[in-house]
């Protein structure tokens, strides 16, 4: 019985001590920019993982992999398009919009047509960015 009285005032002691004191422990202030930046880094962070893993190891959309490739597509409005769609040895012109898809023509894939390997579309925008940066320093 005297070891538990014992054990109970040696944990609980630094909590009646800062209970009865009255005063909460303060931060510095050069002490809490330093734990809210931490955190902010800490959170940045995993942000950066969970976007590297979605990217390695998401099912993305390559002409490639499955039965269905996307040959090609034409915006029509803001919420509108043409998409034709390879389908085996068949392509699909297809007309998205409104929340429906309708088969406008059906015709066999053509002769010599050739699946370009589709390129990363912020690639086309880094060589844009280059060229104008080029363009402003020369």
């Amino acid at each position: 019985m005297k070891r538990w009285v014992i054990a109970a005032t040696l944990f609980a002691g630094p909590v009646w001590a800062a209970v009865g004191t009255g005063t909460p422990p303060t931060l510095s202030t050069g002490s809490a920019f330093l734990q809210g930046l931490l955190g902010l880094l800490i959170v940045l962070a995993a942000l950066m993982l969970f976007f590297w893993f979605m990217r390695r190891f998401a099912p993305g959309q390559s002409g490639a992999q499955g039965v269905v490739k996307v040959v090609g597509g034409v915006m029509l409005s803001a919420r509108e398009k043409v998409v034709v769609v390879e389908i085996g040895d068949t392509w699909l012109l297809l007309g998205v919009g409104g929340g429906q898809v309708n088969t406008l023509h059906t015709l066999p894939r053509p002769e010599g047509a050739s699946m370009a390997p589709r390129t990363d579309p912020l690639t086309g925008f880094s060589d844009k960015l280059k060229e104008v940066l080029r363009r402003r320093e020369g």
